[in-house]
């Protein structure tokens, strides 16, 4: 038997089950303990390895090395592992920041006067990285409008709610900022106006950041410094529209 697995290993029985991304538990980010201490539901550490597997190559290369520098200057440095376990914290923190890690996150707001090209109704950002259906359709994200409509507006059930889908849309628009269009990750055109130096949600999400791996800093012991960006981190990349 072991003989004909080795000859046939391609087919379906013989090869063994695909193996997953390795990477480490991430911290938690402030507001994950706050909840966690005050008995509120919080950051899922399962939703740690669902951006871990959703993380295209691209981004644990060194071409993201720049942008993720004010937070994890080692990134180069880093094993494959390590740098999941560094996009699962900031993606924890960008979540913190935008839904304060709820799942159900339904608000109409940052994008008012403009509609869904999708539910031809008023856009509204939704889930843990507040996010569209019409993202479905820009990005290629697993939201699906005709099933949901028939569901209440904060059902968990609905495809845009359930943080598998928006996690991993969330991955595809960062991939798309940095890698396809090379903008940079602090950008005023950013897709998150939580990532928009100058927006009070940006300094909500640099707070958030306080708590990156310990692997990611040049001393281990210490804590994430207050971020300034500078005008020549902006310039370092050629201006692109945004994303919205």
């Amino acid at each position: 038997m072991l003989i004909i697995c080795m000859a046939l290993g391609m087919l379906a029985g013989c090869a063994g089950p695909p193996t997953q991304p390795e990477m480490k538990p991430a911290p938690k980010t402030p507001i994950a303990m706050k909840k966690e201490a005050l008995g509120k539901p919080s950051w899922n550490p399962q939703w740690d390895r669902i951006v871990a597997e959703a993380l295209p190559p691209e981004m644990l290369s060194a071409t993201v090395a720049r942008d993720v520098r004010p937070f994890c200057p080692r990134f180069n440095a880093l094993s494959d592992g390590d740098k999941r376990d560094y996009w699962a914290y900031f993606f924890q923190a960008l979540a913190g920041a935008e839904a304060g890690l709820t799942p159900t996150a339904n608000a109409r707001g940052s994008r008012t006067a403009k509609k869904d090209t999708v539910t031809h109704r008023m856009v509204r950002s939704q889930g843990l990285l507040q996010l569209a259906y019409m993202d479905a359709d820009r990005y290629g994200c697993d939201f699906n409008w005709n099933k949901d409509k028939l569901l209440p507006e904060e059902d968990p059930a609905r495809t845009i709610l359930q943080p598998a889908n928006n996690l991993t849309c969330g991955v595809k628009i960062l991939y798309r900022q940095l890698i396809v269009k090379q903008q940079p990750l602090l950008s005023r055109s950013s897709y998150w106006s939580t990532l928009r130096p100058g927006r009070s949600g940006y300094r909500v999400f640099v707070r958030q950041m306080a708590n990156v791996p310990a692997v990611c800093r040049h001393d281990p012991s210490a804590k994430t410094p207050d971020v300034r960006v500078s005008p020549a981190h902006h310039a370092a990349r050629k201006p692109a529209a945004g994303l919205k």
